[in-house]
């Protein structure tokens, strides 16, 4: 693959656009890294393996499951999308926000697999929810043409009610960012907004990918949040739990990890391909004050496959009184 295959150079309306969407410094390192390091498999990020960008071993381990007689089922269990339900008390939630079911999709991986996402849609549809996050990996492959998983997202999206709010993850290009804002999911790069409910305000703030790109800024995510306010943080991978309890977030939500995606039977990982504590990995968890949910993912990364671990979308309820 050439470097321009890799990845394509954007427009200069593209171009003009990130520029005054994000900056020129975020953009310039955002990009800098995606041209010099976009399918790099060793270094880079806070992992040095990255066997997300070694496309020579997708093959094999696609060759090796058939071999196995195990593909089938690995592929059945991909699409079994869970919808799983999770009650969060956050002490000081505004009481108009009591009750808010808080739809949270991540690792979509849209241009995956047909099948995963046509169950993706049957279970987002089936849903009720108020608003929905996506925590980043909108996309499959590390690199190449953005647009299979647009035109994905583009089929999804009528079924997510409410406002859409997301963040990029390491599949994810930055110049993938008008295109999602232009289907009304509204990307969060290294900001934050107040949703507003009966004169009251809930903050949600979202940073650049942490893990690959690095380019996560919390400083200037955090900036325009009153202090002692409620603020939600989303970020693609937990491995920055330790930045965000300390910047005072009551609540993160992120992914990446997929759990595992193929764990041992009992669903112990093999890998989380995330530098954290083990027990960040998925599902809920609390690092201080601050409460967070890992969420396993809808979409499979690799091969379409999971074996003891099961693909989800979360329904965060908020309430009011004690964490």
């Amino acid at each position: 693959m050439t470097p321009q295959q890799r990845y394509p150079e954007p427009s200069p309306e593209t171009q003009d656009q990130l520029n005054q969407r994000v900056g020129r410094l975020h953009l310039w390192l955002r990009q800098g890294v995606q041209r010099d390091h976009v399918d790099q498999i060793f270094g880079r990020g806070r992992n040095f393996f990255h066997i997300e960008n070694w496309y020579s071993i997708h093959s094999l381990m696609r060759l090796a499951l058939r071999l196995t007689g195990l593909y089938g089922r690995g592929r059945r269990n991909a699409a079994d999308i869970q919808v799983r339900s999770n009650r969060v008390r956050i002490p000081g939630l505004p009481r108009p926000f009591h009750g808010l079911r808080l739809l949270h999709l991540s690792d979509i991986h849209l241009d995956m697999d047909p099948e995963i996402q046509e169950a993706l849609i049957r279970r987002v549809a089936a849903t009720a929810h108020d608003l929905c996050v996506i925590t980043g990996d909108f996309r499959a492959r590390t690199h190449g043409d953005c647009q299979p998983a647009l035109a994905a997202l583009e089929r999804l999206r009528p079924h997510l009610r409410g406002p859409v709010y997301g963040v990029l993850g390491n599949h994810d290009f930055i110049e993938m960012v008008p295109g999602l804002e232009a289907l009304e999911v509204r990307v969060l790069l290294n900001e934050s907004l107040a949703l507003e409910r009966e004169g009251a305000c809930l903050y949600l703030a979202g940073i650049d990918d942490p893990h690959y790109y690095q380019a996560d800024n919390l400083e200037k995510a955090a900036d325009g949040i009153p202090p002692g306010a409620v603020a939600i943080l989303l970020s693609h991978s937990p491995e920055i739990y330790r930045h965000a309890a300390h910047a005072g977030f009551k609540l993160m939500l992120c992914g990446h990890t997929h759990g595992g995606q193929i764990c041992l039977p009992g669903g112990m990982p093999l890998t989380y391909n995330a530098r954290c504590p083990r027990q960040l990995g998925r599902g809920p968890w609390r690092w201080g004050e601050m409460q967070g949910y890992t969420s396993p993912g809808a979409g499979s990364c690799v091969v379409p496959v999971r074996f003891n671990c099961q693909p989800e979308i979360t329904v965060h309820r908020l309430e009011g009184g004690a964490g």
